[in-house]
């Protein structure tokens, strides 16, 4: 199952915008997460901010994954 799961997200990644969409921005929460992580402290403002990114970067990745089974499925 990996390889077609792979293979699955490869295509979608090229022939699916709304996966496009959500990979772009899968990927800028985690740049964004990542920026705060590199802080050696975070303001409680920034705290929540990153509670904030980790549930949209799921929920992306979430969304991913619903399309790709969906593929698998077609």
């Amino acid at each position: 199952m990996g390889n077609s799961t792979a293979a699955i997200r490869e295509q979608l990644m090229v022939n699916n915008q709304e996966y496009q969409r959500l990979y772009e921005e899968h990927e800028r929460y985690d740049a964004q997460l990542m920026q705060l992580e590199n802080k050696k402290f975070l303001t409680e403002q920034e705290q929540v901010e990153e509670v904030r990114l980790k549930k949209l970067k799921l929920r992306a990745k979430d969304q991913m994954e619903r399309l790709v089974h969906r593929a698998m499925g077609a």
